[in-house]
């Protein structure tokens, strides 16, 4: 079960159904469904249907049991057949019906097991012609001892003598199987100096040249034309490989762990020379019902359209675009159709949780009282709640504005030093200089070096010495005033009229938001935002109105509603403010069980 699991899981085919025949000779063991079904987790797969067959010998008609069987299966839309257990004999018969009923065409994958490979050495061609594109996994055993080579020789040849009419002689493994129990018989029977083992024997016998404990390996094939050609092989310790060394494998495993999953290239049923997504659509089955808002206030990401000259209707957006690549990636196809949905979003999620829709696309925020009802996707968008309010004017302020080039400090600072060098500076000059004797001297000097318009000479070479570096001091001062100031003239527009969500609710100011998406729930049980402060605006294209008319004092919208709004409309003096809430993201929203869980 674990090959099989090995080859579903290289394929990523999520869905199989099983095939087998109840009491062979092989007598079916129902715990093989519970293994393989395991093994199927574990690989991201599991089991769509179940085709169990009588025995053979207990049908009266075989042909119309089968074909009536897989008229089943034909109904549905998983194609990859698995087949666990059969006799040859229901093996011919089941792929002769199913190549009549269209179900060996492309999209189809058959697998069959080690009971089936193994005899295909010894079948005709007519079985062959109907198993085109079919793998199988079949016991490995090397094929280039001399021991083969001659077994092999003396069988095709006695049998080629016994049965002229066959056309394949070459030996099975259930024929090297026999031999090595004839020939273990054999020696049984011969003198007791015959110390004969079971090490002994896992060195002499034909059907496995390794140690007999060791674990199966298989051969991973693929039939083609008139035989079958090997693609790699399987073992519990390396998995899928395309080659092996059976003699290595302990120094494979020391040196390289776990081998690559590499197949060669496959023949497909249908001549497909690509890997079959296993699926199809069916008329028969539940076509999936993917909701999408259809009033929803940002078209860029959903935009529904109707057109009463065709009576067609053309659903659009980012959002969508999203959700077709990701219904691409999937290894099967999906048979779905959009349905516009002209409620809230909440009351979307609501239609996914009750199964009246399987899933929902569009700008559907993932919250957590949401995820309790469903399950969603990856985000696949960044997503949080942003506050847009007008920007504050401040021309009733520009004409005191030079006071905040700098801070109160930065004036109290140069103001004091200017007062303390100019008094130094006088205190210097005024035993060698009569222009600056007078205090009244002294203070117009303070003024007029600030603009290097001073007359006065500086006689002194220690009072030079002083006011040279407060010369350059005063320089860039002026300059740094100067571009400080510049800066705040241009960009004095550009200041939210509100800072944070506390203003507006002590202002109890009117916010507006979508009422039909999450964010009247969170203003309220969040933010405490009072629900009569609340203004519900659906359409983008009223938001600015609304600011306008002083309807609103901010609008709350999601981080990626707030680009495109802000993209459109920043021109007409709105801005984002304030702090962002994170949230979620945005992603599909879809019901546990729906076709639509792999997103």
């Amino acid at each position: 079960m674990q090959c099989i699991s090995a080859i579903v899981g290289e394929f990523r085919w999520r869905k199989v159904t099983t095939i087998y025949e109840l009491n062979n000779m092989f007598s079916f063991d129902p715990e093989m469904v519970l293994d393989l079904s395991y093994s199927l987790r574990l690989v991201g797969s599991q089991i769509d249907d179940h085709l169990p067959f009588p025995s053979l010998p207990y049908l009266s008609d075989p042909k119309s049991t089968i074909e009536n069987g897989l008229k089943k299966l034909k109904r549905k839309s998983n194609r990859v057949f698995l087949i666990l257990q059969s006799s040859l004999e229901m093996a011919n018969i089941l792929f002769e019906k199913a190549k009549q009923m269209g179900l060996m065409e492309k999209d189809s994958v058959w697998v069959i097991p080690d009971g089936v490979a193994s005899l295909l050495d010894s079948v005709n061609s007519t079985v062959i012609i109907n198993m085109q594109g079919v793998i199988g996994f079949k016991t490995h055993f090397i094929e280039t001892s001399e021991k083969f080579r001659r077994f092999k020789f003396k069988f095709r040849r006695r049998f080629a003598l016994e049965f002229a009419e066959e056309d394949n002689i070459s030996p099975s493994f259930f024929a090297l199987q026999s031999y090595d129990a004839t020939w273990v018989v054999a020696q049984a029977t011969r003198k007791s100096q015959w110390k004969f083992n079971l090490e002994q024997l896992s060195k002499t016998n034909l059907s496995n040249n390794r140690k007999l404990q060791q674990s199966p390996i298989f051969s991973i094939i693929n039939v083609i034309g008139k035989s079958y050609r090997e693609l790699g092989l399987w073992s519990p310790e390396l998995g899928l490989t395309k080659s092996l060394v059976t003699e290595q494998l302990p120094e494979i495993m020391k040196t390289h762990g776990a081998s690559t999953k590499v197949l060669s290239t496959i023949y497909w049923p249908g001549g497909l020379q690509f890997v079959p997504k296993g699926w199809t659509h069916n008329t028969e089955e539940k076509i999936l019902q993917i909701a999408v808002p259809a009033n929803g206030a940002f078209h860029q990401f959903v935009n529904v359209t109707y057109d009463q000259n065709t009576n067609n209707t053309y659903i659009t957006g980012f959002s969508i675009d999203v959700f077709k690549a990701a219904i691409n990636t999937l290894p099967y196809d999906l048979n779905y159709t959009f349905v516009p949905f002209n409620g809230s979003y909440d009351e979307m999620v609501e239609k996914v949780y009750n199964k009246t829709l399987d899933a929902a696309v569009g700008d559907t925020s993932i919250m957590a009282y949401r995820y309790h009802l469903v399950d969603f996707s990856q985000p696949y968008l960044e997503s949080g709640l942003n506050m847009v309010v007008p920007e504050q004017s401040k021309k009733s302020k520009e004409a005191w504005m030079f006071f905040d080039a700098f801070t109160k400090e930065m004036w109290l600072m140069m103001t004091t030093l200017h007062i303390f060098v100019g008094l130094v500076i006088w205190l210097i000059e005024r035993q060698v200089n009569a222009e600056l004797k007078g205090l009244g001297s002294m203070l117009w000097f303070l003024v007029t070096v600030i603009f290097y318009a001073h007359r006065e000479p500086i006689r002194s070479p220690l009072a030079r010495t002083v006011m040279a570096p407060w010369l350059f001091v005063i320089l860039i001062a002026t300059s740094t005033f100067t571009a400080s100031l510049t800066s705040m003239m241009t960009f004095s527009q550009l200041v939210p009229s509100v800072l944070d969500i506390q203003t507006l609710q002590k202002r109890n100011s009117p916010v507006g938001c979508n009422g039909n998406s999450f964010i009247v729930k969170y203003l309220t049980e969040v933010l405490n935002f009072k629900p009569e402060n609340i203004r519900k605006i659906y359409s983008v294209s009223d938001y600015p109105k609304a600011f306008q008319n002083k309807y609103i004092e901010a609008a709350f919208l999601s981080t990626p509603h707030t680009k495109v709004f802000l993209a459109k409309y920043s021109c007409k003096g709105l801005i984002k403010a304030g702090n962002t809430f994170k949230l979620g993201g945005i992603g599909i929203s879809k019901g546990f069980q729906s076709g639509c869980r792999h997103i």
